[in-house]
C-alpha cells in the first residue's frame, strides 16, 4: 500500500495532483511536471538527511495514487501531509494508507506524535480525520502549536495522533476482530 518515493512514479502522481479538487490541498505544489520531478527529488534527498519521511500510496495493483508524508519533524513528532488523486476519493484507501504509515512511523522509526493541520474549509479531510478512532482534536490541548499555525489568521484546526492512543486503538481493533472470529467459530 505504501513504499518509499521513486522518481519513476512522478508522471502518474503529477497528473493526479493537478486535479482542481486535489491541488489546493497539496503541500508541495508544482506548476509543471519538471517542477514536480525536481520537488520529488528534493523530497527524497531530504528524507535521506532525516528531515522528513515520504511514501507513495499505491492501489491494490501497484499504481501510484497519492502521497503520505511527515514534515517539520522535531522531538520525535511531525506534521502529516497526505493526498489522494480524485479518482481514489471515497474508495477506502485513506485509512489503510495512514495505518501502514503510522505503523512504520511509530514502531520502526521512533516517532511518538503525529500532528495534522487541516484547513477549516477542507471538510473532506476533517471528516476523514475525525473518523479515525486514534485522532484527537488538539486546538485546546496543544494551544501553543494551534496558535502558531493560525498566527496571521484562523485557517487551521489541529489534530494529534499520539503513539499510545494509536497503539490502544489497534489493539482494540485486533481484539474485536479476534472476538468476532472466535464467536463465528463457536457458531459453526
Amino acid at each position: 500500500m505504501i513504499k518509499k518515493r521513486d522518481l519513476s512514479e512522478c508522471h502518474a502522481l503529477y497528473e493526479l495532483m493537478t486535479h482542481p479538487d486535489v491541488f489546493p490541498f497539496v503541500r508541495q505544489k508544482a506548476a509543471s511536471y519538471d517542477e514536480f520531478l525536481f520537488v520529488t527529488k528534493q523530497t527524497i534527498e531530504a528524507e535521506e538527511r532525516g528531515e522528513l519521511i515520504s511514501r507513495t500510496i499505491h492501489d491494490e495493483w501497484g499504481a501510484p495514487i497519492g502521497t503520505i508524508n511527515l514534515y517539520d519533524m522535531e522531538d520525535n513528532a511531525g506534521f502529516l501531509g497526505t493526498w489522494l488523486g480524485k479518482p481514489y476519493h471515497g474508495k477506502g484507501y485513506n485509512s489503510p494508507a495512514k495505518e501502514a504509515f503510522f505503523d512504520e512511523l511509530f514502531y520502526e522509526l521512533g516517532i511518538e506524535t503525529v500532528f495534522m493541520r487541516i484547513r477549516k474549509v477542507n471538510i473532506r479531510s476533517i471528516k476523514a480525520a475525525e473518523k479515525l478512532p486514534y485522532v484527537v482534536k488538539a486546538n485546546e490541548t496543544r494551544k501553543v502549536i494551534y496558535e502558531s499555525l493560525n498566527a496571521s489568521e484562523d485557517v487551521y484546526d489541529l489534530y494529534e495522533i499520539p503513539k499510545d492512543l494509536y497503539t490502544l486503538s489497534m489493539m482494540r481493533n485486533t481484539n474485536s476482530n479476534t472476538d468476532a472470529d472466535d464467536s463465528q467459530l463457536l457458531e459453526a
